[in-house]
């Protein structure tokens, strides 16, 4: 296997035949930003302090009212690694898909304006890519903060629940969130960009695209960093949910995956649906929305009861539900948030 520090000196031997500050970079940091002057900052700064210095970042913003340009174009004056774009409102895909076709690196990175990266992020998946070419995605396990960015002891581990990606991702979004996921940017050809109609689960239903690709005859993988590289905000807005929408586009994410891969998809679509009203339920409790919650709960066991036994944490979901003030008490004060 290449070492990174050879592969980096390489690469720009190959691109530049002279000076290294002509390169091109080898991640495009795609960072979509919608009103969030007071959030961006620790996001750019996360990526000041990579260990992988080869990168641009493209921060779109998306048609914002308060001073998100002002803060994105400060730093491209201070470091020309970052641009600026900016576009009309068009919603959290739109910025994406604008982000991804200015990108120069065979990689692309995406990272939220309100989130932040460890330090070696960028370094660790990105050798990863060079290293193994059958993988197509690479992602950490996550820590998440709190709104004021003090970080918590609540895990995302983005452990998959099979070594099918496509079974795992019907299931849930392993990945997590979307400030986790290193892709190679030749997947756009293949899988299209974001789905712009889709006004949530627009990270899942672009995952599940690439996992029901063949380059060949082999199947794109997915890889799984265990250290924690990604750190995911919770904020106060972001603890209310249109439910039934969110619903309806997850439904409609699962039967277009199933009719893009009926016959890998077919066996998996009942525990498909247990794992999205589980996660339905989850976040009618955290809305505060107790007989919502139950009802969902009742649908996940209605759709494939083996959940609750065979996933630790659809247990958990199960008893937080029933134990509901007091699972409540408990996630307000580890995010910081009022009951």
């Amino acid at each position: 296997m290449l070492d990174l520090d050879v592969f980096l000196e390489n690469r720009m031997v190959q691109q530049l035949g002279s000076s290294p500050m002509a390169s091109l970079p080898l991640v495009s940091v795609v960072i979509p930003a919608y009103n969030v002057a007071g959030y961006l900052p620790a996001a750019l700064d996360s990526l000041l302090a990579q260990s992988l210095k080869n990168f641009e970042v493209l921060i779109v913003d998306d048609g914002s009212t308060d001073d998100t340009a002002a803060v994105a174009r400060s730093y491209g004056e201070r470091d020309r690694r970052f641009r600026l774009l900016q576009k009309p409102n068009g919603g959290l895909s739109s910025a994406r898909n604008h982000g991804m076709a200015a990108a120069q690196a065979d990689y692309i990175a995406l990272l939220d304006a309100d989130d932040a990266y460890h330090p070696d992020k960028l370094k660790s998946h990105v050798q990863k890519l060079n290293q193994a070419p059958d993988v197509a995605v690479v992602y950490s396990a996550s820590k998440i903060m709190r709104d004021d960015g003090k970080l918590t002891w609540l895990p995302m581990s983005g452990k998959p629940l099979h070594r099918d990606w496509l079974f795992s991702l019907l299931c849930k979004n392993c990945i997590g969130h979307g400030s986790n996921g290193v892709f190679r940017r030749s997947l756009l050809a293949q899988v299209g960009n974001f789905d712009e109609s889709l006004r949530s689960c627009e990270d899942i239903d672009f995952w599940l695209r690439i996992a029901a690709t063949e380059p060949g005859q082999q199947q794109w993988q997915f890889f799984r960093e265990p250290r924690p590289l990604a750190y995911y905000r919770v904020r106060p807005s972001g603890l209310s949910f249109n439910l039934p929408q969110m619903e309806a586009t997850y439904c409609r994410v699962l039967e277009t995956a199933l009719a893009r891969s009926p016959q890998r998809a077919a066996p998996f679509m009942d525990m498909a649906f247990a794992y999205m009203y589980r996660y339905l339920a989850r976040l009618a409790l955290t809305a505060r929305d107790q007989p919502q919650a139950e009802a969902y709960l009742q649908q996940a066991w209605e759709s494939d009861a083996s959940i609750f036994w065979r996933d630790p944490r659809s247990l958990l979901t199960l008893l937080a539900i029933r134990l509901a003030p007091i699972s409540r008490r408990l996630i307000a004060g580890t995010l910081g948030s009022s009951t």
